[in-house]
């Protein structure tokens, strides 16, 4: 097992709108990209489990071969800039993904 983020670029979240947030990952080659791809490493089921959200809150989880990238994009809990609300910027909400554990390829 390895921890994602020792094979990403970049991993990044933000605003996708007021009442969304979108994550990107950006592998640093494009085998591992790949791999998790075609091992449906990451998806909504893994997304929802991680975020601890209904996966129907989960709009989308797309790979984009071109770049290397998988995006993500999620409903908000509450939209940016409300009352109570934690994470106005979004730029928070990839801190989970830091440490999930994907198998290593070899």
């Amino acid at each position: 097992m390895g921890v994602l983020k020792q094979y990403l670029e970049v991993l990044r979240s933000k605003n996708s709108g007021p009442f969304e947030i979108t994550i990107d990952l950006i592998f640093k080659n494009r085998e591992v990209f790949q791999q998790v791809i075609e091992n449906e490493i990451i998806t909504k089921k893994t997304i929802s489990a991680l975020y601890d959200i209904k996966e129907s809150s989960i709009l989308c989880v797309e790979g984009y071969t071109p770049a290397r990238a998988i995006k993500i994009t999620m409903a908000r809990e509450k939209s940016s800039g409300s009352y109570g609300e934690r994470d106005t910027l979004g730029a928070q909400q990839h801190a989970p993904l830091l440490y999930f554990q994907i198998p290593d390829f070899k």
